[in-house]
């Protein structure tokens, strides 16, 4: 065991070492060292005290302005009032019998204070804060040790506030500094101007000035980075070198009559991203390719061609949906798009066709088992489900490709059981509606080769979106009922959208909650005012049940939802999808692949409450026809929240990636291995996915031509070290997966 591996007890002893563990996660030495300051304040420059957020742990810097006693009236006690400012904004902070602290905390003197941000009487205050002065004259450990430097503030917790912990990381840098390794090779450190690792962390920790804390994040961006992609590259190499059957499309074949049969021209975007998935699949080896695009960009043409090009080889595909409604609405789909060819072997089937079956988990049992014999027997050349696809029972005669529809709903684990079905490692091709940024691409899929599309098929209107602002402007929701009556008026059909069902068991929920949620629609406009607490999220029961005895009566109107039987679910789309529903008062169940040409405009009760992409792809539902598209996203929060901003930015373009990098912002980015990818918490601390492209593309190069050498990394213990520490049990399964 190396000195960066020993636990924290020898360091700091047991109970200092149990609270770090259990509040941050931090175990070893070296998790101890690569636990960064989250920013920097300068002696005398105060934290904005006015940009604190409610029920935050915070660390500010700031001067008492204020200190006062007040004994509690008729009982013993008394409460110790201390007035902190910036300058311009106060903060209080409230001990309880602690009269004593008036000694310390003087009018004027400047400290860290730390504690979870609350309110009383409509102010924000801190109680019983822990705090460490750094005037002079107080004689501090603090303020001897930041003296003329930067103040580092760390992510901390209420039993370890930043100061406690700079403590402990100052022990680790005086006593372990020696010890850390260099993962970088010497070459490339020269070839990029970068310090060595143990400089950097000591200047991270104690810089100087802002340029010793720029130099230490440059080098500690390249170790995230690099080692990533290393990690990415070997995954790559390991991919590459594994046996596949090569799948070639035969000229006069299955997917010559589908081509044929097409009542359209494929984008050139689909043309190029055909051509690339057809040179994968007629490799050796396995394709392993991710297909992003724009909502409504054909993704699913694309990958019912590459299916085609595989059964016309002898082949099997397989088509994995997140959800039974998104896996029927495929399955109807494909056979509407192939015709007489998706009858194989049945009366009336063309003689080139193959069969294409569906498979849930709630299916009839005679249903499924003539879906798992023709799987098994290979009649069913294309098959189309949700997880029941994963289950052992289920076989193929020759699998030669795995599709993975919204790939990111999946863990790897069920993407793997799947893939190994097959005899020998099946192509797999991956597709999300949801574009990625492009340095977000070669980090989260840098395992995979990347096609984008980003052209709408020809005939694709454009998708108009709005906001309206209920609670200020309830005759903008009443205009909004308006319109879609409108649109049902020229013989199109809506989408409604909710964030919650509404139909839970009564016993499921406070009685309190229940009578807010059954009064959620009973006035939009008044919801929410005057009260420090959002309501319930309307419901689509709830809210199809006042749109239907309110501004919607007369229009034929019906719910979807995922907790209805799954006939039940077939049967609403199969009527909304035949014109026989006007409107469809919805979860985001119809998020993904819903396809209804006729459907023009989409209403979106507490947009608020959605994600930015999830709000990109939800009005990517309208608008799929000749006629224009409408999105209105109903919202109570004001004019100037970050939660109205983020739907003046869904309104202000249609652009998905823009969209991305917005929510991939807001989002802090979090794990760039994803945490429903790998189960663990991040792994970026200084590396941006958005801002350092430079960097990651360099560091990806770097990364390839090094494993390309030296594929185990016999010659750079270091490396393979610092790998093995990014790569933990449950990442190196994940990326042993793929």
């Amino acid at each position: 065991m190396g000195a960066l591996d020993e636990p924290l007890t020898k360091l700091v002893g047991d109970r200092t070492a149990k609270v770090l563990a259990d509040s941050l996660k931090l175990r070893t030495v070296g998790d101890l060292l690569h636990h960064y300051p989250r920013r920097y304040v300068e002696r005398g420059q105060l934290t904005s005290l006015d940009e604190l957020e409610i029920d935050e742990h915070v660390t500010v810097l700031a001067r008492i302005e204020k200190v006062t006693l007040i004994p509690f009236r008729g009982r013993k006690g008394d409460r110790l009032e201390v007035v902190v400012t910036d300058g311009r904004s106060r903060l209080s902070l409230v001990f309880f019998n602690q009269g004593w602290r008036q000694k310390e905390l003087k009018s004027g003197a400047q400290g860290l204070f730390a504690g979870k941000v609350g309110v009383f009487n409509r102010s924000r205050q801190l109680v019983s804060p822990d705090y460490q002065l750094l005037d002079e004259e107080a004689g501090s450990d603090a303020a001897r040790q930041f003296a003329g430097r930067l103040i580092p503030v760390y992510g901390a917790s209420a039993q370890m506030p930043s100061w406690k912990l700079s403590i402990c990381i100052e022990t680790a840098l005086t006593k372990h500094l020696a010890d850390v390794g260099e993962p970088l090779p010497a070459e490339l450190r020269e070839r990029h101007g970068l310090i060595p690792l143990p400089e950097a962390l000591e200047l991270i920790h104690r810089p100087r000035g802002q340029a010793d804390r720029e130099l230490a994040q440059s080098r500690l961006r390249w170790d995230e980075a690099f080692v990533l992609q290393v990690a990415l590259a070997q995954r790559r190499a390991a991919e590459s070198a594994l046996p596949a059957v090569p799948r070639r499309a035969r000229a006069g074949g299955l997917l010559d009559a589908f081509d044929a049969r097409l009542p359209f021209t494929l984008t050139e975007g689909q043309q190029k991203v055909s051509a690339e998935i057809a040179a994968d699949l007629a490799s050796e080896h396995p394709m392993h390719r991710l297909l992003q695009g724009e909502v409504g960009s054909g993704k699913t043409l694309v990958a019912l061609r590459a299916m085609l090009a595989v059964v016309d080889a002898g082949g099997q595909a397989v088509l994995l949906a997140p959800t039974e409604v998104l896996a029927q609405q495929h399955h109807r789909s494909i056979v509407e798009m192939m015709g007489d060819l998706a009858e194989g072997g049945m009366l009336g089937g063309s003689d080139l066709g193959t069969r294409v079956v569906l498979l849930t988990g709630s299916m009839g049992v005679p249903a499924r088992r003539q879906a798992l014999l023709d799987m098994a027997c290979g009649d069913a050349g294309i098959a189309i489900g949700t997880h029941a696809l994963i289950e052992d029972k289920v076989q193929f005669q020759d699998l030669g490709l795995v599709v993975v529809d919204e790939q990111h709903r999946f863990g790897v684990e069920q993407r793997d059981a799947l893939r190994a079905k097959g005899e020998q490692p099946p192509h797999l091709l991956v597709m999300t509606a949801t574009p990625i940024p492009r340095t977000v691409a070669m980090t989260v899929f840098g395992d995979l080769e990347t096609s984008v599309l980003d052209q709408l098929p020809a005939g694709r209107s454009p998708i108009s979106t709005h906001v309206v602002p209920a609670l200020e402007k309830p005759n903008f929701l009443t205009r909004a009922w308006e319109r879609v009556r409108e649109e049902v008026a020229k013989g199109h059909q809506a989408y409604v959208v909710c964030p919650r069902i509404g139909d839970e068991e009564p016993a499921a929920e406070p009685k309190k909650k229940r009578k807010a949620a059954e009064e959620d629609l009973e006035d939009v406009a008044d919801a929410g005012a005057g009260s420090d607490e959002r309501r319930p999220p309307l419901s689509v029961v709830e809210t199809a049940g006042k749109l239907v005895g309110g501004p919607l009566q007369g229009l034929r109107v019906e719910i979807l939802h995922g907790r209805l039987a799954p006939e039940a679910k077939d049967e609403v789309m199969r009527r909304f999808t035949a014109g026989e529903v006007d409107v469809l008062v919805a979860t985001t169940v119809i998020e993904v692949g819903v396809n209804v040409p006729n459907s023009t405009a989409m209403v979106i009760m507490d947009a608020d409450r959605f994600g930015v992409s999830q709000l990109h792809q939800l009005r990517g539902r309208v608008g799929r026809g000749s006629a224009a598209g409408l999105c209105l996203l109903v919202s109570d929060m004001p004019a100037g929240s970050a939660a109205r901003a983020r739907l003046d930015a869904v309104a202000g373009t249609l652009d998905g990636f823009e969209l991305s990098r917005i929510d991939l912002e807001q989002r802090r980015e979090g794990d760039v291995l994803g945490q429903a990818q790998s189960g663990v918490k991040s792994s970026l601390k200084v590396l941006s996915v958005l801002e350092d492209e430079e960097v990651i593309l360099t560091a990806r190069t770097e990364a390839t031509r090094l494993v390309a050498e030296d594929r185990e990394l016999a010659a750079h213990p270091e490396l393979r070290t610092a790998l093995e520490s990014l790569l933990d049990e449950d990442r190196a399964a994940y990326m042993e997966k793929g």
